[in-house]
């Protein structure tokens, strides 16, 4: 299976070499330094930590976007195409195409992974910024494969990434929401305080914890441990794999 895998993750890559997403990384890779050393100027105290943080989350959240559009727009691309029908018209099973692209797409996110550490280790502490980098990747496999997922869902290009967007971001800030559902105003004798705060604890058992993943504090007061990656490997395994068999449902009852 993996000798199959291998043709279909090349041309994934191929076609991030031809449309210049990796150059166009490393244009975010200058936009963000710029804009980090603009805030080093400015700040009163802090200023490395401040500059740290604000590249590694702008970069984060880039690397997000870009990923998305990546795997939502060369899908959508092959499908209006009818590459996909060529290739299925071999004998390739659906469950092979489908896992030699995703493939594909976590490469890529790898490899803009790796771009976007590059600045951050003349800033941070290098064993903080590999656990990052590392933690980057996990995430943007999650984005890779609930983005895959969406586009065989509604096979549209803005619904599917308003959905991943919104994903992401509720995610990434599931943890603050439960501290504020908890926060200085709740009553634990109000039903409408307590049902809230439970409503709000379902939700984020339902979402990978990505607050956790790589937090900027590793690289700001170098407080990295090489043990957090567990909970973040675990997590993208198990989102990934769910995500994936939603994706191959989809894709088997799609007629061709």
């Amino acid at each position: 299976m993996s000798a199959r895998l291998l043709p279909i993750i090349r041309l994934t890559l191929l076609e991030a070499r031809r449309t210049r997403l990796l150059w166009f990384a490393v244009l975010v890779v200058a936009v963000g330094v710029g804009v980090a050393l603009f805030l080093d100027s400015i700040a009163i105290t802090e200023a490395r930590e401040i500059r740290v943080g604000a590249l590694a989350a702008g970069l984060r959240l880039a690397a997000m976007l870009l990923v998305s559009l990546f795997v939502i727009g060369s899908t959508l691309r092959e499908f209006d195409d009818k590459v996909v029908d060529l290739l299925l018209s071999l004998p390739l099973p659906r469950a092979v195409y489908l896992l030699g692209k995703l493939a594909g797409f976590v490469v890529f996110a790898a490899l803009v992974s790796g771009l976007f550490m590059v600045p951050l280790l003349f800033m941070a502490e290098p064993f903080g910024v590999v656990l990052w980098g590392g933690a980057l990747v996990a995430e943007l496999a999650i984005v890779a494969a609930l983005a895959l997922f969406c586009l065989l869902t509604f096979q549209n290009l803005s619904v599917a990434l308003s959905v991943v967007v919104a994903f992401y971001l509720l995610a990434r800030s599931m943890g603050a929401i439960q501290l504020m559902a908890r926060g200085t105003f709740y009553d634990p004798g109000s039903l409408f305080h307590v049902a809230s705060a439970w409503a709000v604890d379902g939700v984020a058992f339902l979402l990978p914890e990505l607050y956790r993943f790589g937090p900027a504090e590793w690289l700001m007061y170098g407080t990295a441990d090489a043990g957090a990656l567990l909970p973040v490997v675990g997590q993208t395994l198990i989102y990934v794999a769910l995500l994936v068999a939603a994706a191959l449902f989809d894709l088997y009852r799609r007629e061709f």
